[in-house]
């Protein structure tokens, strides 16, 4: 969780986090309907899901941006046919690596190889594109259920998994949360995780279970 919670999320910038607390449904309704507080919303709690996505690709930065320019677009032309708000993380992380396997194709077309390059061979021998894809799919719903998490759970989380670790002391200081809450609050959160609809999608075995409430202190 440590790297997937860190990657392409910069640490110390909270609106990479998201900026509010609605659910998906709701955000989902109103950004249908044009409200632009709700597409900002939207691009705010899913911007590292996109990211991370292009970060397991290797793509640029520049190609990163077109990438999660494309799947915004794409959204604003199809959201009306999105019918479970719930589905709309994994749509998104589909959309991304189908836009970043368009854009390395065309690389590919257009940058030459020495078909006697050695190293191509290699690396081409080691990869398992099973695995590969078992691992991506697994880091995308880990990243669009961190997403659904309330602000401070998210941003406690990712402080956690900060490396180097950063003390009690440290993330008690930028949260707000006392101390002696940290542990609770973490165990609140990550049963809350596990039972968002992209884990429960990603692992069926699960149980639907109660959401895990939400104290004051967890917002």
């Amino acid at each position: 969780m440590r790297g997937v919670l860190t990657e392409g999320v910069t640490l110390m910038d909270p609106t990479a986090l998201g900026t509010g607390n609605a659910s998906i449904g709701s955000l989902v309704r109103e950004a249908r309907c044009g409200d632009h507080h709700a597409w900002d919303e939207l691009v705010h709690r899913y911007s590292p899901l996109l990211t991370g996505v292009c970060f397991r690709l290797r793509l640029s930065t520049a190609e990163a941006e077109d990438v999660a320019q494309a799947v915004w677009l794409r959204l604003v032309e199809h959201i009306a046919e999105i019918r479970e708000p719930d589905s709309l993380p994994s749509w998104l992380a589909t959309t991304a690596r189908r836009e970043g396997f368009r854009l390395m194709a065309a690389r590919r077309r257009t940058v030459p190889h020495d078909p006697a390059d050695t190293k191509l061979l290699s690396d081409a021998t080691h990869e398992n594109p099973d695995e590969q894809l078992i691992r991506s799919e697994r880091r995308d719903a880990l990243l669009a259920g961190f997403a659904e998490l309330p602000l401070k759970q998210r941003l406690l989380l990712q402080l956690l998994a900060h490396d180097p670790p950063l003390t009690y002391a440290d993330i008690s200081a930028r949260t707000g949360i006392p101390i002696g809450s940290i542990g609770p609050t973490r165990a609140r959160a990550l049963e809350r995780l596990r039972r968002t609809e992209p884990i429960r999608r990603h692992l069926p075995g699960i149980s639907r279970g109660p959401v895990p409430s939400t104290t004051n202190g967890d917002r």
